[in-house]
């Protein structure tokens, strides 16, 4: 097996664009139900790459340290429960400290009808959902998932080895995978399976994987205002996601010369804007 590339003009055809007649609600709402006591920034970072990739708005439920970091660095986001037309949770948590009142708030998250991206602390619940899923695991957490899903725990380290995997544990799971390395793998049931190969080797730091979950947040809930909500929709999703986060993290590295330069999670959400506009301008 080898995944086509996704590339700058297929991750442009995901984005949605802004018209005239828009409002708040119409470009798409993020919930974020992300961040805990002892990763509380965790959920400031996503919130922020979620504000960042051109979201109309973004509803945040978590804990009250992670909300009045948030507010006091994004005092626009919304900390009211509403409506919203994609969910990211499990950022910054830890399913072995998660108490039973939000075990069963993020199981409700994950048996609704609302597209969901799991990360982190919420993917030992994602087996048992009805919801349409995006899981975002690294290596680790993806032998785990595959544990969970009665499935051996992966092998290989290649890209058509990983391919492969992430493709079975689609298959498996019935959603979409983002296999999170230097090469990301993107699969979804039926086969659908595409590498993204942008980003740097500076991306490997505390925190640039909650500005992936808000950055893919903001591109599902802009696909599912516009009606685009079936599994390929969300396959596509998660490959633009990477795609421009990746982008957005070489940007941020190579404002210090030539080979890039050490860069924070915050850096590279805050580089998503130019990135966003780059690709709506030249596509």
């Amino acid at each position: 097996m080898t995944a086509r590339d996704w590339t700058g003009h297929d991750a442009a055809r995901t984005l949605r664009r802004p018209t005239d007649a828009d409002d708040k609600y119409s470009r798409g709402v993020v919930g974020m139900r992300t961040g805990s006591a002892r990763y509380p920034g965790a959920a400031v970072l996503g919130v922020e790459a979620a504000w960042r990739t051109g979201t109309g708005m973004v509803r945040y439920v978590g804990p009250e340290r992670a909300q009045d970091l948030i507010l006091q660095r994004r005092p626009e986001t919304v900390t009211a429960d509403g409506r919203v037309q994609a969910w990211v949770i499990g950022s910054g948590t830890d399913a072995t400290e998660r108490d039973a009142a939000e075990t069963a708030a993020l199981r409700g998250i994950l048996s609704g009808d609302v597209a969901v991206v799991a990360d982190a602390g919420a993917l030992d619940l994602v087996p048992a959902a009805s919801a349409p899923v995006i899981v975002t695991p690294h290596a680790r957490e993806l032998a785990r998932l595959r544990e969970a899903l009665g499935l051996d725990s992966g092998s290989g380290t290649g890209d058509e080895a990983r391919e492969r995997v992430a493709a079975e544990t689609a298959e498996a799971l019935g959603g979409v995978v983002l296999s999170k390395g230097a090469v990301t793998i993107v699969a979804a049931p039926g086969g659908w399976v595409r590498r993204v190969v942008t980003g740097t080797r500076w991306l490997a730091t505390a925190g640039t994987g909650d500005v992936l979950g808000g950055v893919l947040g903001a591109v599902v809930a802009g696909a599912a205002a516009e009606g685009r909500a079936s599994l390929d929709d969300l396959a596509a999703c998660a490959a633009t996601a990477a795609w421009v986060h990746g982008t957005a993290g070489t940007a941020a590295a190579d404002r210090y010369g030539e080979g890039g330069g050490p860069i924070t999670a915050l850096d590279v959400a805050e580089a998503v804007p130019r990135v966003v506009a780059g690709l709506l301008g030249a596509h």
